[in-house]
């Protein structure tokens, strides 16, 4: 985050109440109802989670215990037995819900599909049936790589039913990425199509598997199950790829939901972490259930009557989350797109909501910024009267940005739920409840029911009001991450002992820096770590850098991020030749080519800088502070007296 962009967030003094009209009918409809609610949620969280889950959840056997927390490992509702995709299915079937739509999918050449909640289960039994013919047996972990098509919502819903995790990947990633997540998730079968649309070209998915698998690339995988999408031409495998059209026919529709233990393990997701090696995020069944579901009834304030289009893919925890699991576990509509904004298209978005009365939206800041620069026209060629509530989320969001959002989309008359939260969290951690809490532009604001949250210095010390400091999360909560999966001690050292623990009182380190105003509303300022959240996606510099490495001419690399006007950050790259290579554009375009065949699109370097040597410390460490301030063309400020050799830093700054 630049400085002018800190300073004009440090500088933010406006308020905007809930509209009253949206008040009277929210689910929560006050501020003073939101702090008894809080308060209660903190003073007895097992009474509070204990009466939601009782509530809100369909249970085949209810728990013993409500939290089993052994810092930092936890369980929630113990020896409880549901299903999430009972849950977000059947149960409705006979709550009046049955013909009610459960997905509206649209696909980016304009081609489109409805199913009730009726004709998704249809849909989810028989695809769980065909896994099962497949071989799949609960805890058998499945790969899916799939474009935005309703396939890949059927596909997790039907690993959810069996009780087989699922381990979605990015249809973005490269074939080497998603290789390493196979390999590491240990998947028996891999789910994904022909192809995809994106920006009118069509995205080879099944060609990226194909790579990804040659020559028994991950041993686990037996089979390759096949939607086709686009029609195109694919090599099918014999023996391993199936399609997926030909094998449904005749299957029965009919699977019962299997009973899953409250902590079964319900999906791995891979997030970027600092050590190179993605990490797989294991989230579990009845906690993130329960998570998602009344955030989404409560931040984003779902009537029977909503609509709910959340722009991300489900190759990311906020598809997870707010597409698939809590608006379905709420008897919801919600929307799925498979394309985004073009040259040939550039409202389509707006379109959209126009097309199907979209109430509810939720997309990116970086999103935001980009329908900036396209201008006002465009959205107010189109009617978007059905939004009554906005939302934003992967990254804090300027107060620019906010008020463009509020005034030329909202028309000044939707409250905009600006959400924090990971990929780790399950779920949205701090954020507005749209009746009660009034909203700041920049600020996610107060912390959801039941989170305790706080800024602190390095030693655990909570800090002064408006000082900046670290984002923590002071107690367990049922959508948190349990595990990273077959390496406890990643789930241990970097979340909870960052911060070292006092008086058996661990601390969430959340990797980002905060700070709190006068009004007890947090500011999230970014991250604080050696992770770089590019359009709200967080990518590791040291998976970026492990990529470069690996191509023959590069000895050294070190990845920074920098400002970025659209995207938040952009990457730059300092390399190191190996000797009988000179640096030159050809071999520059060579690198960040190289970094998308490893990785994919979204890792690729915006420049690469060469250089003879990185400025290191005498203990051989790369000063990462000094390259930001380079990219950023900023001065280089602070002690330098560690670097090992000042003739580095002079070199750099000549070559910049």
């Amino acid at each position: 985050m630049s400085q002018a962009t800190i300073e004009s967030i440090l500088q933010e003094e406006r308020l905007f109440k809930p509209p009253a009209e949206f008040s009277q009918a929210a689910q929560i409809k006050s501020l003073e109802e939101y702090q008894s609610l809080y308060e209660k949620s903190v003073a007895d969280p097992e009474a509070f989670w204990g009466q939601l889950a009782a509530q809100e959840l369909h249970w085949f056997q209810k728990w013993d215990k409500v939290l089993d927390w052994q810092p930092p490992f936890v369980q929630w509702f113990v020896g409880g037995k549901l299903n999430v995709t009972y849950n977000c299915l059947d149960r409705h079937l006979s709550n009046g819900r049955r013909d009610k739509t459960a997905l509206i999918w649209e696909g980016e050449p304009g081609d489109s599909r409805t199913f009730t909640y009726a004709q998704l289960h249809r849909e989810v039994c028989q695809m769980a049936n065909v896994l099962k013919q497949l071989g799949v047996k609960k805890g058998d972990r499945v790969g899916i790589y799939m474009p935005m098509i309703p396939e890949v919502a059927i596909a997790m819903l039907a690993c959810a039913r069996i009780g087989a995790p699922h381990t979605v990947v990015f249809g973005g990633f490269s074939a080497e990425a998603l290789k390493d997540r196979l390999l590491d998730a240990q998947a028996k079968v891999v789910i994904t199509a022909d192809g995809g649309w994106r920006k009118d070209a069509i995205v080879p998915v099944k060609e990226q598997v194909n790579k990804a698998l040659a020559d028994n690339g991950v041993p686990s995988v037996e089979k390759v199950l096949v939607v086709q999408r686009t029609g195109q031409l694919v090599h099918m495998e014999p023996g391993r790829d199936l399609w997926w059209h030909e094998l449904r026919e005749g299957v029965s529709a009919d699977c019962p939901a299997e009973p899953m233990d409250s902590e079964d393990t319900l999906f791995i997701l891979y997030t970027s972490g600092t050590t190179g090696k993605p990490k797989g995020i294991v989230h579990t069944t009845a906690g993130y259930n329960l998570y998602t579901h009344i955030t989404t009834k409560w931040i984003f304030d779902v009537k029977d009557t909503d609509i709910l289009w959340c722009t991300a893919d489900v190759g990311w925890i906020t598809g997870h989350s707010y597409i698939i699991y809590g608006p379905l576990s709420n008897g919801a509509t919600t929307l799925m797109y498979e394309g985004a904004p073009r040259s040939s298209n550039p409202g389509c978005f707006w379109d959209v909501i126009q097309k199907y009365r979209v109430t509810i939206f939720y997309t990116a800041p970086t999103a935001i910024r980009t329908f900036m620069k396209m201008g006002e026209e465009l959205p107010k060629a189109r009617d978007l009267s059905s939004l009554r509530l906005l939302g934003s989320v992967g990254e804090p969001i300027n107060p620019t940005a906010w008020m463009w959002y509020y005034r030329v989309i909202g028309n000044e008359r939707c409250p905009i739920t600006d959400t924090w939260w990971q990929t780790e969290t399950g779920g949205a951690m701090i954020a507005p409840l749209p009746g009660a809490t009034p909203t700041k532009p920049g600020s996610a604001t107060l912390p959801f029911p039941g989170v305790i949250a706080d800024v602190v210095d390095a030693n655990g010390n909570p800090v002064g009001e408006n000082q900046g400091g670290y984002l923590v999360i002071k107690n367990p909560w049922p959508g948190m991450l349990r595990t990273v999966y077959r390496n406890p001690d990643r789930y241990r050292s970097p979340y909870w002992e960052h911060i070292p623990p006092k008086n058996g009182q661990y601390l969430y380190f959340t990797g980002d820096g905060a700070r709190k105003d006068r009004d007890g509303y947090f500011w999230i300022m970014g991250r604080v770590d050696d992770v770089i959240n590019i359009a709200g996606h967080r990518l590791g510099t040291m998976e970026v850098e492990s990529a470069l490495v690996s191509h023959p001419a590069v000895s050294e690399a070190a990845v920074v991020g920098r400002p970025e006007e659209i995207k938040g950050e952009e990457l730059v790259a300092f390399v190191t030749l190996e000797s009988g290579y000179s640096a030159s554009e050809e071999l520059a375009k060579e690198l960040k080519q190289h970094v998308v065949r490893e990785i994919g699109a979204i890792a690729r370097p915006s420049e690469i800088r060469f250089t003879d040597a990185l400025p290191k410390t005498r203990s051989g460490k790369i000063v990462r502070r000094v390259l930001r301030a380079l990219a950023a063309g900023q001065e280089v400020v602070g002690d330098l007296s560690t670097l090992e050799d000042r003739g580095v830093l002079d070199q750099l700054r000549a070559g910049t």
